[in-house]
């Protein structure tokens, strides 16, 4: 881990009530370097659900706040009342390859973000962290935001 990361996640984990022991504090460290993030909504019945996919985020406090197409699983999911999802942290490139299931994990609830607030603060922050990306696909991501074909998912780190 590198220093920066580690003192910043020790800075706020007595704000966030956190030791930096357990499961989701490791989660919490590597969404301090790293540039993706897998994700799975649950089922009904609890399993994983066949959308899984590697995707850019930005941390919003303790949330994971992810931009994704309105029609995906991820979105949908919340939307019908399927919250539970399994987030994973860290780069393990195309998630086809399933690499990415042996790195930290945890359950985290799903919303959709509707305050345009908040929806406004994350994209700056997307543009912020992918920065070489962005000229490209910061419009995308705010036309769709503004025609509805891509809503703004927050994942609570419970």
């Amino acid at each position: 881990m590198r220093r920066r990361a580690f003192l910043s996640v020790a800075a706020t984990a007595p704000f966030l009530g956190l030791s930096l022991t357990g499961r989701a504090d490791k989660v919490r460290v590597a969404l301090t370097e790293s540039e993706l993030i897998y994700l799975s909504p649950l089922k009904s019945n609890g399993d994983l659900s066949r959308c899984q996919a590697e995707v850019w985020y930005v941390m919003q406090g303790p949330d994971a706040l992810v931009c994704t197409a309105a029609d995906s699983w991820r979105a949908v999911a919340p939307a019908t009342g399927l919250t539970r999802t399994r987030l994973w942290a860290g780069d393990e490139g195309v998630w086809h390859n399933g690499r990415y299931r042996s790195l930290p994990s945890v359950l985290v609830d799903a919303s959709i973000e509707e305050d345009s607030g908040e929806i406004e603060t994350a994209l700056l922050l997307f543009g912020d962290k992918y920065v070489a990306e962005w000229g490209t696909w910061g419009p995308r991501f705010r036309r769709g935001l503004a025609d509805g074909s891509r809503v703004m998912l927050r994942y609570r780190l419970s």
